[in-house]
């Protein structure tokens, strides 16, 4: 009975040490999963993204800077690249090697999917039985900004030098990339792109164009050059790109009209802002005398004209100079 009751005893104390054991491992298992896995890397360097410190991400990621501007790296703008990021969804990591894996990671910004394949290694153990994994190092990819006829743009909401109108950025990934420029007399609408991979350059183009103050402005200084012109009584307006020679007219009797005004449009051209060719019509009411006759007879004449224009911009002040040529 005294054996009995011993053997009994002693294997609930196996079999506990066994559960003991059974479940340690398990615990291993689990901890070496989910703390100590290469998953746990990529959570810790989106993390590291969406709080805006790029040195930690930058270390974790183990990676290189290009040559470019790391003014995309760190704060704000750091943070702004990856607010539209969610539905972040890791994968299993997949086996390349004895001592390499692919983290296959899944995402939407702004509401369209992603997808970017994270490579880590392991580099060691902790306490005996927990990997130790880093990402495999790497360079970060680059944006190439561009921007007609301006130096500088907002990229990511923070206000960027563009020498010569270019201007090349260090970037993480994943992230959402926009620019703009906006300013009184030109403005450029936002363009964006999304970075979900390592290496390679991204580019954003800005086009430019004048905006409808500057148009405005222009078109108010050609309706009061010609409405000048229009005010002088004679034939031939001194100036002005409209003219008809008559042979006699009745004394008093001469009066223009613009019957349509140009509309102004401004094109970039190498490096400057030119003014397309500008066309219009005058009309001129007068009483012509007849040469044989010496009849009064009394005239509408309609004439078309061209011309063109300099624009200078200089801040807030915008000059636009007729130019005529005869």
């Amino acid at each position: 009975m005294g054996n009995s009751t011993v053997l009994r005893t002693v294997a609930i104390w196996l079999l506990c040490l066994m559960l003991t054991i059974a479940a340690g491992a398990l615990a291993i298992v689990l901890v070496n999963a989910k703390v100590y896995g290469p998953q746990q890397q990529v959570r810790d360097y989106i993390e590291a993204l969406q709080n805006g410190e790029g040195g930690k991400a930058l270390g974790l990621l183990r990676a290189s800077l290009p040559d470019a501007n790391p003014a995309m790296l760190d704060g704000e703008a750091l943070k702004q690249s990856v607010a539209g990021l969610e539905n972040l969804q890791l994968g299993e990591a997949v086996e390349t090697d004895a001592t390499h894996v692919d983290v296959p990671a899944s995402y939407t910004i702004k509401g369209r999917e992603h997808r970017t394949t994270f490579k880590l290694e392991k580099v060691g153990t902790n306490w005996l039985f927990f990997s130790r994994w880093s990402f495999v190092p790497s360079t970060l990819p680059t944006l190439q900004v561009q921007v007609v006829n301006e130096t500088e743009a907002s990229l990511n909401g923070t206000r960027v030098a563009l020498p010569g109108g270019k201007g090349t950025f260090a970037a993480f990934y994943p992230g959402s990339y926009e620019a703009h420029f906006t300013s009184d007399n030109f403005a450029a609408p936002a363009v964006e792109t999304v970075i979900d991979h390592p290496n390679g350059t991204e580019q954003l183009s800005l086009a430019t164009a004048p905006t409808p103050k500057l148009v405005e402005k222009a078109n108010s200084q050609i309706k009061g050059f010609l409405d000048q012109c229009a005010e002088q009584k004679v034939l031939q307006p001194a100036g002005c790109p409209f003219s008809l020679p008559l042979d006699r007219v009745q004394d008093g009797t001469i009066d223009w009209d613009i019957v349509k005004y140009p509309t102004v449009s401004i094109e970039p051209f190498r490096g400057s802002w030119v003014v397309k060719p500008l066309s219009g019509t005058a009309k001129l009411k007068v009483v012509e005398i007849d040469l044989f006759t010496g009849a009064a007879v009394p005239r509408e004449l309609e004439q078309k004209f061209d011309f063109t224009g300099q624009l200078s911009v200089d801040g807030d002040d915008v000059t636009l100079t007729p130019v005529v040529s005869y």
